[in-house]
């Protein structure tokens, strides 16, 4: 009998799906996102590509939040991170552990990815905001690694001025 074919760009997906509901969760405080991760895991029953990427991401976000909150309010200084919404800072959270601390995963990818995330699980102010952010952090960043070099961001992905909300890149 052989294994059943897992298709690694959904089950990643489902990671990420996994790891925004941890996050967003662990926000009101009664479990570490660790904890909250695990249960989802087994409830959902998530295939070992998808909880593993969770996994990855959740323990990016809770070993580095304080150093992730710092970097959003410094790319948007105009959206405190305590005064967002709690979907938007798991969103912005989730996204930044996987730019910053998930080498393995190339930035167009991250950007791209979490930029749909923001579409779908709070809408199109905060798809702007989470672009603008990762789009600024992926153009400071320093940081090289498997499809990671150059002008990270890529000519065809737009990045957001989040202060005044104008969208440069992809439009000019």
């Amino acid at each position: 009998m052989s294994e059943p074919v897992i298709d690694r760009h959904a089950s990643e997906r489902e990671g990420r799906r996994l790891a925004l509901g941890a996050v967003f969760e662990a926000d009101f405080g009664m479990r570490t996102p660790q904890r909250v991760l695990e249960r989802r895991i087994e409830e959902e029953g998530a295939d070992p590509v998808a909880a593993a990427h969770a996994r990855v991401l959740v323990d990016a976000v809770a070993l580095h939040r304080d150093a992730i909150d710092a970097e959003i309010e410094l790319r948007a200084p105009a959206y405190p991170v305590v005064q967002l919404a709690r979907i938007d800072r798991a969103l912005l959270r989730s996204a930044m552990g996987e730019l910053l601390h998930c080498p393995a995963t190339p930035t167009r990818v991250a950007i791209s990815e979490w930029v749909e995330m923001a579409r779908t699980y709070s809408g199109e102010p905060t798809r702007r905001l989470v672009n603008g952010v990762l789009g600024q952090v992926a153009n400071a960043s320093t940081r090289k690694g498997p499809d990671r070099g150059g002008h990270a961001a890529g000519p065809d992905l737009e990045t957001t001025d989040v202060t005044t909300g104008h969208e440069e890149g992809a439009s000019q």
